[in-house]
Parts: structure tokens; sequence; C-alpha cells
């Protein structure tokens, strides 16, 4: 809130390049508050469909998450006014592959009741294939 106060400082007073030099920090600060939301639903995402590889098997619940976490992902990334997306396909990928060993760390304290480490559960699963998914589920 306190940067719009100064952004409209800057047009009262005139003083446009320095609006402009805010209005970019904004901008990036918004893209960055995105990726970090994205980045957050991916592992949700990720640790649903490794439990649901490893343990062959899914859940309701896990269907809905990952049902819900899609949802989420495609709603923050897209642009409303001018449309198309503020992160494309590389991107994505990119996240989603920052945030693999998370959702394996993760998954690992959930599958089989806990019973295996991240590293046995790694062996469980192909992270290429979940990879993948991930991505063709957000890109429906």
């Amino acid at each position: 809130m306190e940067e719009l106060l100064e952004l409209r400082q800057f047009l009262e007073q005139g003083k446009i390049h320095e609006a402009l030099l805010l209005v970019d920090e904004l901008e990036e600060m918004s893209l960055s508050d995105k990726i970090n939301k994205i980045d957050s639903y991916g592992v949700i995402l990720l640790i649903h469909l490794i439990k649901q590889k490893a343990e062959k098997r899914s859940t309701r619940s896990w269907d809905v998450s990952i049902e819900n976490t899609v949802r989420e992902i495609n709603k923050i990334n897209k642009r409303r006014k001018s449309g198309g997306f503020y992160l494309n396909q590389a991107e994505l990928i990119d996240i989603l592959q920052q945030g693999y060993q998370l959702a394996l760390k993760r998954a690992a304290l959930e599958a089989f009741e806990g019973r295996y480490e991240a590293e046995e559960l790694a062996a469980m699963v192909d992270e290429q294939e979940i990879l993948t998914q991930a991505l063709e589920l957000i890109q429906k």
C-alpha cells in the first residue's frame, strides 16, 4: 500500500521516471509472489502424485487435493486482462523440478505411513514421469 501512495506522489509531482521505476518494482514483486504461490501449490501437487505412484492407489482426499492445486496454479498463472500466462511451460517445468525433492521428503512422511525415507521412496517412482504428469494436469 505504501508503494501506491509513493507512486501517486511521483505522478502528482510529474516525476514520471521515478513512477515508472516504482511500477517496474511493483510488477517484479507481484510476479515473485505469484511464483512463490505456484511453487507451494506445485509441491502439494507433486506430493500427492508421488504417493499415488508409490502406493499404486489413490484416495478421494488425494484426488481432491490434486484437483484443487491444479485449479489454484492455473488461476494464479493466468493473466486476467491481457490473456496468456505469467509463466510459460519451461518456467513451470523448472519450478516443478526445483520442488520435487521437497515434495519427495514430505511424501515420505505420509506414504506407507512414513515407513520409508525419501531416498527409498524415490526408488519406487519415476521422477520424470511424475513431473510430466504434473505438467500435463496443469496444462489441461
